[in-house]
């Protein structure tokens, strides 16, 4: 759809929705403000005017409603994609999508599949106060029956969505609001990706570093400084929640033998803790120094610019637990 060169991480997501809904006809698209507007992130803008008001269809403020009609028209046989506008407002549609969406296949004993695929915002730094930026992606892959992925890089933010439609189940792309802006480079030979394993973002051998979507590029920047120190980091992006792939950061850790987990999600009960706990019962003696993490601070996500910054893990939180890792603080 491009030639190489930069993309950013909006036009990565806008191109992936306009190649899904020019490929195959029972694409459609449904959400609050996604038509008219241009979507909270101008993602779907103009699209409303490329395809119609059949295939991109701006909703009431119902996000149970049209994520339980999304549903249902999945079970038919269509190709629904359905956009929430924070994952905080996904709680609404929580029981649409627990209750329903992840279960039908199984309580129907294989007769219906959902083929759904749900997008939404997520993460805080945007200054937009509590009920707009939390990380609840961990809530989601907690739940049997959905696949959960969390695109941090242009490329997966360009072709997770192909394999995310042709998946009989669930799926629900979680898409950092920090990393739209971000521009990186667009090779075009490069037409799919795979949604099924995480990837080594950088190679190191000191300490691996496991993340996913908006702190990848954090974790990049601590392991460059890292790097400066002549200490050597692993970064592993996720990618996908539910699966986990614990096999790669299993095969990490056992060669650099430290292991710091960066999740912006809340410490208690997060990802961190699932792959810190996963670590602990496969590889606990391929360790030479005991696992840490680096989430938010406990508390909603602040307003104020400084609270905010104080209360998310920044480059220097996760040098700094590094550094305290191998002894050198």
């Amino acid at each position: 759809m491009t030639g190489a060169g930069p993309l950013t991480y909006r036009e990565a997501c806008r191109q992936a929705l306009i190649e899904a809904l020019e490929s195959d006809p029972r694409v459609f698209m449904m959400g609050e403000d996604i038509g008219a507007y241009g979507g909270c992130y101008a993602v779907t803008k103009g699209l409303l005017e490329q395809f119609g008001p059949e295939r991109v269809r701006d909703t009431p403020l119902a996000e149970s409603g049209f994520t339980g009609a999304g549903i249902g028209a999945a079970m038919v046989g269509m190709r629904p994609i359905v956009e929430l506008m924070t994952c905080n407002f996904s709680l609404l549609a929580l029981d649409q999508i627990m209750n329903s969406a992840a279960t039908l296949a199984h309580m129907s004993g294989g007769q219906f599949a959902v083929p759904l695929v749900i997008r939404m915002a997520t993460g805080a730094g945007r200054r937009v106060a509590a009920q707009h930026s939390h990380s609840l992606e961990g809530w989601f892959a907690h739940i049997p029956g959905v696949k959960v992925l969390a695109p941090a890089v242009i490329e997966d933010a360009r072709y997770m969505l192909g394999p995310a439609l042709a998946d009989p189940n669930p799926v629900l792309i979680f898409e950092h609001v920090m990393l739209y802006n971000d521009t990186g480079p667009h090779d075009p030979s490069v037409t799919e990706v795979d949604i099924s394993s995480a990837a080594v973002r950088r190679e190191g051998s000191d300490v691996t570093l496991v993340t996913y979507g908006g702190s990848l590029r954090k974790c990049l920047a601590a392991a460059g400084q890292l790097a400066e120190e002549r200490i050597s980091a692993d970064v592993i992006d996720l990618r996908i929640l539910r699966p986990l792939d614990s096999a790669t950061v299993l095969e990490s850790v056992r060669r650099t033998r430290r292991c710091v987990i960066v999740d912006e999600a809340w410490r208690s009960g997060s990802i961190a803790a699932e792959i810190g706990m996963r670590i602990a019962e496969e590889a606990f003696f391929d360790l030479d120094a005991p696992l840490r993490r680096v989430c938010s601070a406990e508390v909603p996500v602040p307003y104020a610019p400084a609270m905010e910054d104080a209360a998310l893990p920044q480059v220097d939180d996760i040098v700094g637990t590094v550094r305290q890792l191998l002894g050198k603080s």
